[in-house]
């Protein structure tokens, strides 16, 4: 059971559900409606891992050889089978989601990302730059996918203008985990940006995601969109943002790269606690 419960990567599907419980926060809306979406975006997540893992268990051989399938504790089949129970599971909590509310959204965005996790660990995880775009966009849409169950226009652009700041940074993260994974990727062939373009261009383009997300972050209290308070656990977030940049353009040895990659994972949490200590 342990096995089955780490192969969903909870840390990762932690992330996807602060976005909906943000939404929540902002929109007074903490019902029953929430409790689903929360449910859906976990799961939907989680079987996204577990199909990644599915089809990287050669690279993961080499790379995170402890993981559940590349150290036979899960096999291929009851993988496949695990993530496809889990897929079918999150959307048809988004199906009852969107009865709930009265609205088609919530459903049409866990159908859509659903189809889009499969096929990016089929067959985009190997191509350049499209493949961190669409897991970029991945962590964003959770932030719409929480509007989308408020009804609120307002409420809905401005899950769109936070999930574009994930995005950001998200995108920065995965491209740091293609150069992490670089020896990996190349003995099976994979064509990553690390792989095609080096390190040193792949780590100056994170970078300049990471500085224009950090740039732009203020502006969510300039304009009025969060309290002052937003501010203080922003700042350690920037913090560990500049020194991941800072890192990743000094030496892109694996080591810098694994670090910076955790750093700006606690980096985003902060500032997700940042939004909601901003909302109130």
């Amino acid at each position: 059971m342990k096995s089955y419960l780490e192969i969903l990567r909870p840390g990762n599907g932690l992330m996807a559900v602060i976005a909906v419980i943000l939404m929540g926060i902002i929109s007074k809306q903490i019902d029953l409606s929430l409790i689903l979406a929360i449910i859906a975006v976990f799961i939907a997540t989680g079987g996204g891992n577990v199909i990644n893992d599915v089809f990287d268990h050669k690279i993961d051989s080499i790379n995170r050889p402890y993981r559940p399938i590349p150290s036979g504790r899960i096999s291929l089949k009851i993988g496949k089978i695990y993530s496809a129970i889990l897929f079918l599971i999150a959307i048809i909590v988004g199906i009852i989601l969107s009865i709930l509310v009265n609205n088609i959204l919530p459903v049409v965005i866990v159908f859509i990302n659903c189809l889009l996790m499969y096929y990016y660990a089929k067959t985009l995880k190997s191509t350049v730059l499209v493949g961190n775009l669409l897991v970029a966009y991945l962590t964003g849409s959770c932030f719409v996918f929480g509007g989308s169950i408020t009804g609120n226009i307002g409420l809905i652009f401005l899950s769109i203008f936070l999930g574009f700041f994930a995005f950001l940074m998200t995108l920065a993260r995965e491209i740091i985990k293609d150069m992490e994974d670089k020896e990996g990727d190349e003995k099976e062939g994979v064509k990553t940006l690390p792989i095609n373009y080096g390190l040193k261009i792949s780590s100056i383009l994170a970078s300049i995601f990471i500085v224009v997300d950090c740039i732009l972050s203020p502006s969510l209290y300039i304009f009025n969109v969060f309290n002052v308070y937003f501010l203080i656990p922003l700042s350690t977030s920037l913090i560990l943002f500049f020194y991941s940049v800072f890192l990743i353009l000094s030496w892109q040895k694996k080591e810098n790269m694994k670090k910076a990659s955790k750093l700006l994972k606690i980096g985003m949490f902060i500032a997700f606690i940042s939004f909601v200590i901003g909302s109130f």
